[in-house]
């Protein structure tokens, strides 16, 4: 077997990754840990090792013990890998294992409402309530977000349940409202695609109802259904997490906050006071997915929203692709 020294000296980088599945299959943390190290030497002196060294932490953060995974969940740590690192760590240790191995407070608090979505026990008290503004504990009105699941060499990010759609004529188009915080709130549920990756990304906002609001975005029919604020949040939280094609991920918790602050905006709220109250009055609105029918893979997210008591509706269509 060829020895570290050689691998990390030569670049061998595909060498370096199987090593790396070797010593993770043997459960040498400690081995691993050096291995990284000495890549991140490596790479100051020119060496183009960074990659497996990201790989070496999200497999610490992955695989290790919860002591050793905390350790590297440090603000610019695995830019490169499948998802944010705190998300990987919270993804398969639990959050009295995992929280006192965090010590950046940001970092803890997001793998705190990772823990507390997939189903752990987390106290408001262990995170700053700052961080996302939003509370720790699923209410009523929410529904059972989708989460990531961490493989060694892949990540899988289940998409969310859309209802059968029906085609529907639209109607004409309306005028275009201008300075919307709904509009800005809801491109910023996919602003990962269309400032990091090649997505595109249109939203408006009319006097008039949700059909309408999408035929103003230009298509004449399209595919849609009517659906009840949960599906509508879920189909949020899941777009406001993903990078799209090439973007960074940002996390299911991050995904669930941008939703909360989308209905917020919608519902024309500067700040939610009453979590309760928000759900009841999103409720009320109508709330829509669709899609054009000629999207073929990538990632899509088309969504129309409709307060009839003050007769304004939104729509936002995004897509990207490999």
């Amino acid at each position: 077997m060829t020895d570290v020294s050689t691998l990390i000296e030569s670049s061998d980088t595909d060498g370096l990754i199987r090593r790396i599945d070797g010593i993770c299959g043997a459960r040498d943390w400690d081995d691993l840990v050096e291995l990284r190290d000495r890549c991140l030497e490596a790479v100051t002196r020119g060496k183009q090792l960074w990659g497996v060294a990201q790989f070496a932490e999200y497999r610490l953060a992955l695989e290790a013990p919860a002591l050793l995974a905390g350790r590297v969940v440090k603000e610019g740590a695995g830019r490169f890998a499948l998802g944010p690192l705190w998300e990987v760590a919270a993804s398969t240790h639990s959050w009295n294992d995992l929280a006192g191995h965090i010590g950046d407070t940001r970092l803890r608090t997001l793998a705190g409402h990772e823990r507390a979505l997939r189903g752990d026990g987390v106290s408001p008290g262990d995170i700053d309530p700052l961080v996302l503004e939003v509370p720790i504990e699923l209410l009523p009105w929410e529904p059972r977000y989708a989460v990531a699941a961490y493989k060694s060499d892949r990540a899988d990010f289940p998409e969310v349940s859309v209802p059968d759609l029906a085609w529907v004529a639209l109607g004409e188009p309306r005028g275009r409202l201008e300075d919307d915080d709904a509009v800005e709130a809801l491109t910023a549920l996919v602003q990962p695609w269309s400032e990091q990756s090649n997505g595109r990304v249109e939203c408006v906002a009319i006097e008039g109802s949700a059909p309408e609001a999408i035929r103003t975005l230009g298509p004449r029919r399209v595919r849609a259904a009517q659906v009840d604020l949960a599906a509508a949040m879920a189909a949020m939280a899941w777009t406001g997490a993903s990078g799209g094609a090439y973007g960074r991920r940002r996390g299911s918790p991050v995904g669930r906050m941008l939703a909360w602050w989308a209905v917020a905006a919608v519902l024309g709220l500067d700040d939610i006071e009453d979590a309760s109250l928000l759900g009841e009055q999103a409720g009320a609105l109508r709330w829509m997915l669709w899609d054009p029918g000629d999207q073929i893979g990538g990632w899509g997210f088309h969504l129309a929203v409709e307060d009839p008591e003050d007769g304004l509706a939104w729509a936002v269509s995004a897509a990207d692709a490999v």
